[in-house]
This record gives structure tokens, sequence and C-alpha cells, in this order.
């Protein structure tokens, strides 16, 4: 594999039965690359470690006064040196393709990983330790991966020059063989409490990591309570002990380092000692005196990286297991032919989808005669009626030159219905109607409108879909069950026709998702931007979609989420930049093209309001009123001072007097924080 040719179409699937199983897997994974560095690796180590030879020889030449040998040793020099060079730098391109390799499919699998869990990651695995796993981590396992092979030819190097040295002089030789393994060994006891020291630092660093995305995600109710230099002091304590630990480790690590230093030192002086006392006694000559001295140099280089694996695999196996610790992490699934509808009941062996009124149909076994399809109630037109060509704009196309067939969703995946119910919150969603959800605070009604769709990382329980935690649902299966639509969707640069390919059931056509969200000025829009298009399905959207207003992105992003026709769809605020006289018409479009399905809004306007099936209030995380619209105005005033956008005193009395109201059902004591803050509201008013 080439640097070029990343990323992997396919990562593979990884042995995570422990952190040195998936440092395996890894380097079988990637053999040929790991095969190119070990031969490089040899030719490197190889022409390093034959210099002394050559020089001992070309010293001994010089003495005995023989040109032909020194020539001869000349030219093995030049030829070594070439080979170190191209040996070194092709071993360095080798190691760096294995490193990026491994690291790539390190990430990838960890995004695909992240990908298929969803929010479900961190619920289950702390923030901090997802960080620390999907960055140093990786690095760490890399970095073991790569340095096996660089470390199995400085291996086979220190093995094949010790052979040499005690057959080209074996009472020097001895001493250096014997050394070597010693020298390679030493360091070693002190390796595992290095890691261990090092896995706590990175501990404390992932906790001080945790704490300070909490504070960052918490700052606004932190200043809203004054709890900004509590959380400061936490993590200055955090930061200082992970300073300590850091330290602590360090100190390891340099004691090593100076082992390193310090014991080939001793060698050598033991071998200039010896041969020296051998020289005097003209037991070896001058020659071999040098060639030995520089053997012993030369090979603490080798040595080193026989040492690096002890290292790499000391810090490379914790965060390996901690890689497949959330490698191995799956989805809780539940059997989707269990699913039923309402709170959970078993349909028998495939789910129903719920008709316009709310019940189950299909087969009298429970399911479909079409190989396990549920059926999908038959669609109206924009204008309330039956789908007619008629009610469609003749100028698009969505046959054979529309959609590609690709982007259907299969027939065989079983969709879950039934109600949808927010343990957290108590929202509760029927089945097969349109639901208005109305919150005091914007930012609340996005973070409910992300846990409906299961996309919320906050911990909790999960939203149950008929019954059954949305979390525990195939990841397929669960994004085709459930659509949330950001309040601000994005449009990506190219045609209309790309941007509605998107993977759909086929119950709503193209032409029938753009005239419920009132698209036609859209279309002329993007038709005049664009020259020379007859079908406006091949207009193209800049970046963004910049060139249309902010209405007009709206509504085609309305029209994605139409089109895609999920069993439930989530719509946050769809309408707040239409006019409202558009507004209306989506108003009645959406339901008409929605009966049969679950459809959840949240909005604050009266004429989405209005057209549903019922509307829930929530205030501070927590339903407190269910009814329709023109019920709740006359009956709930929080509820009315957020439709009527009522602002300042006007809305901090209606908020006060819903509290009065519903503290003289359920009073809180007067001795409690609760209370007093109740007892100054009440006297305020």
């Amino acid at each position: 594999m080439r640097i070029q040719d990343l990323p992997f179409p396919d990562p593979g699937v990884p042995d995570t039965r422990s952190g040195a199983r998936f440092l395996w897997w890894l380097g079988r994974h990637q053999l040929g690359g790991q095969l190119k560095a070990l031969a490089w690796g040899l030719l490197h180590f190889a022409s390093v470690s034959a210099l002394p030879f050559c020089v001992g020889l070309a010293v001994q030449a010089v003495l005995d006064r023989s040109g032909a040998r020194l020539a001869l040793m000349g030219g093995l020099l030049a030829l070594l040196c070439a080979g170190n060079a191209l040996g070194d730098t092709l071993l360095h391109r080798a190691a760096v393709t294995n490193w990026v390799t491994t690291a790539t499919r390190v990430q990838q699998l960890l995004a695909r990983k992240a990908t298929e869990l969803g929010s479900v990651l961190t619920r289950r695995v702390a923030a901090g330790e997802v960080v620390t796993v999907s960055t140093g981590d990786v690095e760490k396992i890399s970095w073991f991966v790569e340095a096996v092979s660089r470390c199995t030819a400085a291996l086979v190097t220190v093995v094949l020059v010790c052979i040499a040295l005690v057959v080209h002089q074996p009472a020097l030789g001895a001493v250096v063989a014997a050394g070597l393994p010693l020298l390679a060994v030493t360091v070693l006891p002190l390796l595992p409490h290095a890691a261990r020291r090092a896995d706590v630092q990175r501990a404390k660093a992932g906790r001080a990591t945790e704490l300070a995305s909490d504070t960052v995600a918490g700052l606004r109710v932190l200043r809203g309570i004054g709890g900004e230099q509590l959380f400061l002091d936490r993590y200055r304590r955090a930061s200082q002990e992970v300073r300590q630990a850091a330290v602590h480790s360090a100190r390891m690590w340099s004691l090593i380092a100076a082992i390193q230093v310090l014991l080939p030192g001793l060698l050598l002086l033991a071998v200039v000692w010896y041969g020296v006392h051998l020289a005097r006694t003209d037991r070896i000559t001058v020659g071999q005196l040098v060639t030995v001295y520089s053997s012993v140099m030369l090979l603490t280089y080798p040595l080193r990286h026989v040492q690096e694996i002890a290292m790499a695999y000391s810090f490379s196996r914790p965060s390996a297991q901690r890689a497949a610790r959330v490698l191995s992490l799956r989805r809780a699934t539940v059997p989707t032919a269990q699913h039923g509808e309402g709170h959970g009941a078993p349909a028998g062996p495939h789910p129903r989808t719920p008709g316009p009124d709310g019940q189950g149909a299909g087969t009298e076994d429970g399911g479909p005669a079409d190989g396990g399809r549920t059926p999908r109630p038959a669609r109206p037109g924009p204008s309330g009626g039956p789908p007619s060509p008629s009610d469609d704009p003749p100028a698009l196309s969505d046959g054979p030159a529309g959609l590609s067939s690709g982007n259907r969703l299969p027939a065989d995946v079983p969709v879950p219905s039934g109600d949808l119910h927010d343990p957290a919150t108590g929202l509760h969603v029927p089945a097969g109607r349109l639901t208005a959800v109305v919150c005091g605070d914007p930012d609340a009604a996005g973070r409910l409108a992300e846990r409906l769709g299961g996309h919320s990382g906050e911990p909790g329980p999960s939203v149950l879909l008929g019954g059954v935690p949305l979390d525990a649902l195939p990841l397929d299966v669960a994004r085709t069950a459930v659509l949330v639509q950001d309040k601000e969707p994005v449009l990506l640069s190219g045609s209309l026709r790309e941007l509605l390919d998107v993977p759909a059931s086929g119950g709503v056509t193209v032409r029938a998702a753009l005239a419920a969200a009132q698209c036609d000025d859209v279309l002329a829009a993007l038709a005049r931007g664009t020259p020379g298009t007859v079908d406006p399905m091949d207009a193209r959207i800049t970046e963004r979609g910049r060139s249309l207003s902010g209405g007009q992105r709206q509504r085609l992003a309305l029209a994605r989420s139409i089109v895609t026709d999920p069993e439930v769809l989530v719509l946050d605020e769809p309408t707040s930049a239409v006019d409202s006289h558009t507004e209306a018409r989506i108003a009645k479009a959406l339901r008409d093209l929605r009966t049969g399905r679950t459809t959840v809004v949240f909005t604050s306007s009266p004429l989405l309001l209005d057209r549903a099936d019922r509307v829930v209030l929530v205030h501070d995380d927590t339903v407190v009123a269910v009814g329709a619209h023109r019920d709740l105005m006359r009956t709930e005033a929080r509820y009315r001072s957020v439709v009527t956008r009522e602002t300042g005193e006007a809305a901090d009395r209606a908020d006060r007097t819903q509290r009065g109201t519903d503290t003289g059902r359920t009073r809180a004591p007067h001795g409690t924080a609760a209370g007093e803050a109740l007892k100054e509201m009440e006297g305020t008013a």
C-alpha cells in the first residue's frame, strides 16, 4: 500500500480480543510494507556494521605496506557507504509509509466505529479517553508496528556482527558477544515501571481533558450560577496532577536513557583495556584491535533499535488495549422483527406500519407478502387528494433521467414504527401524527431534537421508538426510522438533482416534495442563475447555497427531508425564515403529505401549531402541557407568551403566574432553596 493510495477502501475487521492481538492483526495486514522495511534495514545496518572490518583491514594493510589490499579496502568502503546511504534513505521511506499506513487504518477503524455507534460511544466511553485513543494512542500503535521491521533488521545485524567478531578475533569477540546481550536486556526490567507511570500520566491527562470539555460545554450554565471559579480550581488541580505525573514518568525515562549511555561506554572501556593488553603481548594485531573497537562503537546504533522495540511495545500495548476496547463496542441490537407499535409489543416476524389513523397495517401474519418489506400507506398529493401527475410541475424530471435508483432504501430493511417517547423530558409522540413542540429556549429545542434523533452524546436514557431504545436498534434501521433536520441545514454545492438524490423510500416523489415545500420560486431562481438550463433539476447550487436567500435554502432543505420519507421526521424550526403566506401553505402541504407518518415540528409559529394534531409545551426540559393550539392559548400563560413572542416583563409575569398556579397544587417547602426562591418570586408578584 502506497501513501497516495490511502485511505483504504475497507480497513478490515480488526481482532479486538486483546491489545497484543490487535497489534498482531495490524502487522499482518501490512506484511508487504514490513518486508520492504526489513530488506532495506538489513542493507543499511549491514553496511554500517561492515565499515569497522574494512577500516581495520585498511589499517593493517598500511602497516604491512600492501597497496593492493589498501586499494581493495578503499573500494569496499566506498561501496559500503553507497549501500548505507541507499539503505538508510529507503528504510526511512518504508518506515514512514508503514507508520502512516497503520495510523490511517486505525483512524479509519475508529471513525467507522464512531459512525456506527453515534451517541452510544460517548455514553460507554469517557470523552477524554476517546480523544486520547484517536490522537496519542494512534501514534504509539503506529510507532510499534513501524518499528518491528527496523528492530528485526537491527537484531539480525547485531547477531551477525557478534558471530563475525568471534570468528575474526576470538578473544575480544567473546567479550563483545557476551557484553552486548547484557546491554540489550539491562533496561527491560525498568520498562514496565516506566510504562505504568506513562499510563498514569495519560489517564490523568484524559480526565483533565474531559473536565475541560465539560467546563466549556457548560460555560453558560456556570456563569449563570457563578461557578466559573469552582471549575477553574478543579481544572487547575487536575492540570497540576498531570504535571506531577509527567515529571514522575520523565524521571524513569531519564534513568533508562542514562543506562543506555553508561553501559555501552563501560563495555567500550573494557574492550579497549583488554585489547591493548592483547596487542602489547602480540596476541592480536593493531588492525584487529581497531576493528573490534570500531565495531563496539557502531554496534550501539543498531543496539538502540533493539531496545526501542521493547520501549515501543511497552507504550503501544496499553494504547492498543484501549483502542481494542473502543473498537470492540457493539450496539445492543434488538431484533427488528420484534418491534411492534405502541410501546413495543411484538407484532410478528415483521414490523407493521401505522396507517393514517395510527393503527398497524400489514398482512395477517404481521408481515407483508413482498418478502418482508414494510408496506407504506398511499400518499396523497400536495393538494390533499390522490397522487396525480397533474399535481406536479411538468418541467421537472425524476424518472430515468432523474434520481439514481441506487439511493433507494433496500426493500428488505424492516423499519420500526410506533410511538416516540423521551424518558428524560416525558415527551410522548404518538405514531402517525403531526406533533408540534414549543420550547421557550431555542437551545433546548435543538438539544431535544438531537435527542429524538439519537445524535445527542449527553448521558441519560435513550429515546424509545415503539418501546425499544433507539440506541439498541441496528444503525441502518435507526437512520432509516428517524431523520432530524437541523435549524440551519447545510446545502452542498452541485445540481438540484444531486441535492435531492438521497436515500429514500420512494414513497414521495421529488416533484411532490418540492411542491410541498413551496419551491417554485426557488426553481426559477436557480434556473436564472444557471444559463442554458432546460430542466431545473440540472440547475447549480453554489457552496452552502450562498446565491439563495435564507428562506429559499430552508425550503430546499425541507424538500430534501420530505423526499427521504422516514418513519419519524423531526424538524427544528423549518419555516423560521419563510413569510407567513408561504408558511401557511407549507403547513397544510406538510400535514397532507405526511399523513400516516410520525412528524415532530419544533416551532413557535401559530400557523404550524394550528395544523398540528397535538401541541406539547416543554419548559425547563420537562413537558408541562399537552393539548390543541387554541386550547393552550387560552389556558397556558407560558405557552401564550412564547407563541405571541412576549418579551421582558410580560414574559416574566406570565412565567411567574404559571409557576404560582403550578405550585398551588404542589408546593415546595419554604425551608429549602427552592422554597426560598419561590417565596421571593411570590413576593415580587
